[in-house]
């Protein structure tokens, strides 16, 4: 599979295709295909000058690529078209909001639309409910704290009844204690409108509240798409394990299944996983360090749901904020835990010491290795 292109959810509202952007003699977007497909959360997650905001106005039609073309519901369109913009809302990074009240600021699309007055005040009301903010109409925007300020900014996009949502890194000026609160709101939001939205962030657990499918851009070139928890889990070369903190996803053999749980050799090791797929298989094996709880090499523990429990060596332990990564193998395997800082304390983990490793069979990710 491509890795510009993904799979699951509805039919495609909006693709790119071959599209090419270059300021200057600098390329920096080179798509094949995009899409952002019916009824979908699409996150494009990546880090800062990779080119992800350059693809949302690319497939928002605020711009025109070098070379390349932005078809909506198989039509191909461009910038200026009108029809095809009226279809779409946005939300940036800052809310612009100018001087005046809340209700003012979230029905100015509508006034540009000339909704009679009487429709307006409704939908206005009912857009600021959807966003938490029932009743603020008359309060003055320029006064509102950053979170109130980007809910009125939602509220404004979604009073449009857009069939098309652009969200550019939309929570990425909010404290982390707001972003926190808000990310989960913005996506019980976006959820229940059933809206199409493209979700621009540099924010890894940002895209996985959020989003149904994830896009990585790298340097202007789309790496990795698919649903959230596949691309999340199974890091398919060692930019993206990297930009999203994990290890390249383990290779191994499926040798034998019973009752939907697959015994799967990595090496030496045996690993038992939730998966459908048969025995006989080369698969791709992965597991993110929050699902891997450690305890001392030599503890007996009594039986738990935890399938998995490997004695492993520990390589290497790196700080970061509030918790450490931690590096284990056994052989062939190899993978990582998130452990907190009272954790590698109280059971002594340094590099070169081992301890036992106990992860679940469902929260093992696995995936057909053909074609990758």
């Amino acid at each position: 599979m491509s890795a510009d292109v993904g799979s699951g959810g509805g039919a495609p509202i909006v693709t790119a295709e071959d599209v090419w952007v270059r300021y200057g003699r600098r390329t920096v977007l080179q798509v094949g295909r995009f899409d952002l497909r019916d009824g979908e959360t699409h996150a494009i997650l990546g880090p800062s000058g990779s080119g992800k905001s350059t693809l949302l106005r690319i497939l928002g039609l605020l711009e025109k690529p070098a070379s390349g073309r932005v078809l909506i519901d198989g039509r191909q369109t461009k910038p200026g078209d009108r029809d095809a913009r009226m279809m779409m809302a946005a939300v940036f990074q800052n809310p612009y909001l100018f001087k005046g009240t809340v209700g003012e600021n979230v029905s100015y699309g509508l006034a540009l639309r000339r909704v009679p007055k009487t429709e307006r005040a409704e939908r206005v009301a009912a857009a600021l409910g959807r966003v938490g903010l029932t009743g603020t109409e008359k309060a003055s925007a320029l006064q509102l704290s950053g979170g109130e300020a980007q809910r009125v900014a939602l509220a404004r996009a979604l009073v449009l009844e857009p069939r098309i949502l652009l969200l550019d890194e939309p929570l990425s000026y909010l404290d982390p204690l707001i972003k926190r609160r808000l990310v989960t709101d913005f996506s019980q939001i976006l959820s229940a409108e059933g809206v199409t939205a493209l979700y621009v962030t540099h924010d890894q657990d940002e895209a996985m509240v959020v989003a149904d499918r994830v896009s990585i851009i790298h340097e202007g070139r789309v790496v990795r798409t698919g649903g959230v928890d596949e691309v999340m889990t199974l890091p398919t070369d060692e930019w993206v394990a990297g930009f999203i903190g994990m290890d390249a996803a383990l290779r191994g053999g499926i040798v034998a299944t019973s009752e939907g749980v697959a015994e799967i050799m990595i090496g030496s090791e045996r690993v038992f996983a939730c998966t459908d797929l048969p025995p006989g298989i080369e698969v791709l094996v992965g597991i993110r360090p929050e699902d891997v709880t450690l305890f001392e090499a030599d503890a007996e523990l009594p039986p738990s749901s935890a399938r998995n429990r490997l004695r492993m060596r520990i390589d290497a332990v790196e700080h970061r904020g509030s918790t450490d990564r931690v590096s284990l193998s056994s052989g062939d395997l190899r993978l990582a835990a998130s452990v907190s800082r009272a954790s590698v304390r109280e059971l002594g983990i340094a590099e070169g010491s081992e301890v036992l490793a106990l992860f679940k069979a469902t929260s093992v990710r696995v995936q057909s290795a053909v074609g990758v």
